[in-house]
């Protein structure tokens, strides 16, 4: 054997070196978009409309479940709850249905997806990368909310003890591991959205039309799960557990909703993204 053979031979017997080079570099795609950036910013708007609105009028009791808008004046972290409340209905899902509708979409239509895999990139490679960015926008999204909305209510209302929904109460450190427990909860149930968008994002080369099919089917799992003749598909509708989190502020926690919730995301994301891989796997990339 030649000393350039042998060279060769061991070159190629090394184990490769696992890069995070492209992760890094669509981390910084994802949160360094201009309207990615500005959709953070908007988030922050209704956390700081409601401690507004609360300190300068009387209080009313919100509707839904949980209910923590009558709490805020009493301490300031339901704040954070009661923001993440509204936020999940639309917000927060469009954000990350802009975010997961860009990702293969907006490649393929600025004409860049061919040269990613030419790289080379592996397909499935490409993907989880994708994924991840989103994930790590969704979990960014709604820890934005949550920071926001817990440094107005302390500033405006204060903190202190932490009244629970079963009426005891708790010290305002574990009152603020559960906010943010709930935080992380709600960040799988869109992370899990964010699966959905990512296989949509494989069908099209519009990232427009990725993105409001998303929160078309978002807004769709919302209404199928407050109609009562249909409750047989309740547990199977990606939105149906998002509310559990209002679990954490009970004594003691509840946790068979959470659960549930828990591996609702997990199937969601394994379905979705196995969709997307299948889809993406034997799509002709012409652009």
């Amino acid at each position: 054997m030649s000393a350039v053979e042998a060279g060769v031979r061991d070159v190629t017997s090394r184990p490769r070196r696992l890069s995070t080079r492209f992760l890094r570099s669509e981390l910084g795609l994802v949160f360094g978009r201009r309207r990615n950036q500005v959709g953070l910013v908007v988030l922050i708007g209704p956390p700081v409309l409601i401690s507004i609105a609360v300190k300068s009028s009387a209080s009313r009791p919100g509707r839904g479940a949980p209910d923590f808008f009558s709490s805020i004046t009493e301490n300031g972290l339901f704040v954070a709850l009661a923001a993440l409340t509204i936020e999940m209905a639309l917000f927060l899902p469009l954000a990350v249905a802009a975010v997961s509708g860009d990702s293969v979409a907006g490649e393929a239509s600025t004409g860049t997806l061919r040269y990613l895999l030419t790289v080379p990139v592996d397909r499935l490679r490409l993907l989880a990368v994708k994924y991840a960015g989103i994930v790590a926008f969704a979990f960014a999204a709604t820890l934005v909310v949550t920071a926001a909305g817990v440094l107005m209510g302390v500033v405006l209302f204060g903190g202190g003890n932490l009244t629970l929904l079963s009426g005891s109460q708790i010290g305002f450190g574990a009152g603020l591991l559960r906010v943010l427990a709930a935080a992380l909860y709600l960040g799988c149930g869109f992370a899990a959205l964010g699966a959905v968008g990512l296989f949509v994002s494989t069908l099209t080369e519009q990232p427009i039309g990725a993105t409001l099919a998303t929160v078309i089917f978002s807004a769709a799992s919302l209404i199928a799960d407050s109609i009562p003749q249909v409750s047989w598909v309740h547990p199977y509708l990606i939105t149906h557990n998002w509310t559990a989190f209002g679990d954490l502020f009970r004594s003691p926690i509840a946790w068979t909703g959470i659960e549930h919730g828990l591996y609702s995301a997990a199937g969601y994301i394994v379905v979705f993204f196995l969709a997307a891989w299948a889809r993406f796997s034997t799509k002709d990339v012409t652009s």
